[in-house]
């Protein structure tokens, strides 16, 4: 399968995580059992700069979001600490990426970017591949999902967490994203959208969780895209993903 085959089958399923402003990380959430999920990747840019996460999907491919800067980066497998020299990590070099390409950055329309890697990843207990979806279902307004990366923990705290970090949170209708209370239709949430979030606020992703996929029933149903610029976790500004 092509990378543009690829990404064409996943535009439909891109999450629209709200949270606050153009933020991603996670807030609200807890730290994981270390490697529990091992198809979780650190992607650090060309200075070796932590910039967004991502999933493993095939053995020399991941799937993120198409506005992270990867350009000369790499990606880390197995890791849970960013700063740690832990023996499961792998890091392994970008040899392309492959931005979708009805992206359209102005209005945050088809978030989504394929990383082909430089070599193939040692699949072990603490790399695996995350299961995709197997049909285009759109999870219904109420779903229980989660998300996880290693991002801000709260608003205007610019430091990322250490270690990977993941929370629940809830499909929000696009609808509902989209009324005076939340979005106000800018941007649009569109049908390729996922709003999610917790009605009351203070669960979300933030600022370093992009790219991150959304998981509903252990399947990847998005990618953590957006939000409300330094409003993670507040109830008017749910994260979205594709």
């Amino acid at each position: 399968m092509g990378p543009l085959l690829t990404l064409s089958t996943f535009a439909a399923v891109i999450l629209l995580v709200i949270h606050g402003g153009l933020c991603v990380d996670i807030i609200g959430g807890n730290e994981v059992a270390p490697h529990s999920r091992p198809f979780m990747v650190l992607i650090n840019n060309a200075n070796g700069e932590f910039i967004c996460g991502g999933a493993l999907i095939k053995k020399n491919w991941v799937l993120t979001a198409a506005h992270c800067n990867v350009e000369g980066g790499q990606v880390i497998l197995g890791a849970h600490s960013r700063k740690e020299n832990e023996r499961e990590k792998q890091v392994i070099r970008i040899a392309k990426q492959f931005r979708y390409p009805r992206y359209r950055s102005n209005v945050k329309e088809n978030d989504i970017m394929l990383l082909q890697l430089k070599k193939r990843a040692r699949l072990n207990k603490a790399v695996q591949l995350i299961p995709l979806p197997t049909s285009d279902y759109d999870p219904k307004p109420g779903t229980t999902c989660t998300v996880a990366g290693w991002g801000q923990t709260r608003n205007y705290l610019r430091k990322p967490s250490d270690t990977l970090r993941e929370v629940n949170i809830t499909v929000i209708s696009r609808q509902i994203c989209n009324d005076k209370h939340h979005y106000k239709n800018n941007p649009v949430i569109t049908d390729n959208m996922i709003c999610a979030g917790a009605k009351n606020g203070g669960k979300d992703s933030c600022s370093g969780d992009s790219g991150g996929p959304l998981r509903c029933n252990n399947v990847m149903r998005g990618i953590t895209a957006f939000g409300k610029a330094n409003k993670c976790g507040t109830a008017d500004g749910p994260g979205i993903g594709f």
